[in-house]
């Protein structure tokens, strides 16, 4: 059914459509050509660009921005202020076939806070992209990502890390940007400055 007009704060724009059962944060953004399916919970000052679908029964967070084309499936899960880049993709099952009706097997993506995918990315089905990491345009995402990594490839391997704010960091680890410090323990970045 067209989108319903009726959420608060909300703009919904007249040719995208919102299905029942769905719930939107104040001040988000839904535009041209966009799907909303039942069950899903979009938080507040998001964007939601041009031909999305999303849905069913998937959350977005509070402040993500998802642009043209991408299609978040059920089982996905993006915490606040993730970034999808144009046309990046979620798949929700590894072997599908046209002909056998998986849902049974549907596996969970999580997507960690402020993590950043770039355009036409791929994320197979399964796996956690942890906070803050970014994900290079075009990279195939095929295991779990840390938080802070620097993604890039076919299959996507780690080529460094950024800061918070999305900046490649050098071996001082100091994001140039914000003077922010980082450490290595083990195989992980942590933050010294949160």
């Amino acid at each position: 059914m067209p989108a319903d007009k009726s959420f608060a704060d909300v703009f919904i724009h007249e040719s995208a459509y919102v299905d029942d059962g769905v719930t939107i944060g104040k001040g988000t953004r839904i535009w041209h050509f966009s799907h909303v399916l039942g069950e899903v919970a979009i938080g507040k000052d998001c964007v939601i660009g041009q031909n999305v679908m999303i849905g069913p029964r998937v959350h977005v967070g509070d402040r993500c921005k998802i642009q043209n084309n991408v299609s978040l499936f059920e089982g996905v899960y993006l915490d606040d202020d993730v970034f999808c880049g144009p046309s990046c993709v979620f798949t929700n099952v590894n072997n599908p076939r046209a002909f056998i009706n998986r849902r049974a097997e549907f596996r969970k993506t999580i997507v960690g806070r402020g993590a950043a995918i770039g355009a036409n990315a791929t994320i197979v089905c399964g796996h956690d992209l942890g906070r803050y990491c970014f994900i290079a345009a075009g990279a195939v995402v095929t295991r779990n990502v840390p938080p802070f990594a620097l993604m890039a490839g076919v299959p996507a391997v780690r080529i460094g890390w950024v800061s918070r704010s999305g900046e490649r960091l050098g071996d001082d680890l100091i994001c140039p940007a914000t003077g922010e410090r980082y450490r290595i323990l083990g195989d992980l970045l942590i933050d010294c400055d949160s």
